[in-house]
């Protein structure tokens, strides 16, 4: 299994989300089998620390040419593979014209594409989301991008409603590259998904819930939330974000509610530990 000069152990991947695929919770994942982490969206022109030890995959978005190029530079050999973002919906991405307000402009595509193929001996690929110019830019991505990953929502449904299918198989029968589907994957699902496409992507599933890839590999993890906080101190992650990863941690535990919170008004690691009894 390879994407590009990428060897995978297996098929399914770690879909990038903001403020939840922070190095900790990749590595967990890590540990529980998944093939490839993804980051959340990351913007080249901004000065964050990044974390990348444990090699992730590495997404960002911009319509710099220049400061991709200089992006791509520095962070090449601590990355496994790099994506562009075609995919987000949000207000911000509106007012920046990035993600999915990106799709009209396919010159501006081609171009950024273009630089980051000629940038890094890495694999490229792209994430988009359905829209009536997905199909052009999939045939331009096919010329740079050594896989496309679709997410087959309009930017109007943001995250709600069902994924169109079919208009994800239409995007495979399109090109001759690798194609990762993501959009609502699941223990339930997945199997039959991973007959129809390369790859598939686990984004909403897995908040919370790492041992998600170990169980869809037929193995067998109990990772939780103290598994979590060991590595978020060992790699010294703000406080703000252990909070948010300890709600998220409560998903689908009796009484997780009136937990969350309880979460919500914790000022102290000690306190989240107090509340989660750990």
């Amino acid at each position: 299994m390879k994407i590009g000069n990428l060897n995978l152990k297996n098929r399914i991947f770690l879909a990038p989300m903001a403020e939840v695929n922070d190095i900790a919770f990749r590595i967990l994942c890590k540990k529980a089998g998944c093939g490839l982490t993804y980051t959340g969206m990351i913007n080249p022109l901004s000065h964050q620390k990044l974390q990348l030890y444990d090699k992730p995959a590495l997404q960002l978005f911009s319509i710099n040419e220049e400061g991709i190029k200089e992006f791509i530079k520095k962070y090449e050999k601590k990355v496994s593979l790099f994506d562009f973002n075609l995919g987000c919906p949000a207000k911000t991405a509106r007012k920046l014209g990035f993600g999915v307000f990106l799709h009209h402009n396919l010159e501006m595509i081609e171009k950024i594409l273009k630089r980051m193929k000629e940038s890094t001996k890495k694999p490229i690929t792209i994430k988009l989301r359905k829209s009536k110019y997905a199909l052009k830019i999939v045939k331009i991505a096919e010329k740079y991008c050594d896989a496309i990953c679709i997410h087959p929502r309009i930017q109007a449904q943001g995250y709600s409603g069902e994924p169109d299918l079919d208009f994800a198989k239409k995007i495979k029968c399109a090109v001759s590259i690798p194609i990762i589907y993501s959009g609502n994957v699941n223990e339930k699902n997945y199997k039959a998904l991973l007959k129809d496409f390369d790859f598939l992507m686990v984004g909403r599933s897995a908040i919370g819930n790492p041992d998600i890839f170990s169980k869809m590999l037929g193995k067998e993890t109990n990772f939780n939330f103290a598994d979590y906080l060991n590595l978020a101190k060992k790699y010294n992650l703000h406080f703000n974000q252990i909070k948010f990863q300890s709600m998220w941690f409560t998903k689908g535990k009796t009484g997780g509610a009136e937990i969350r919170e309880k979460l919500s008004k914790a000022r102290t690691i000690r306190e989240i530990k107090e509340i989660l009894e750990i």
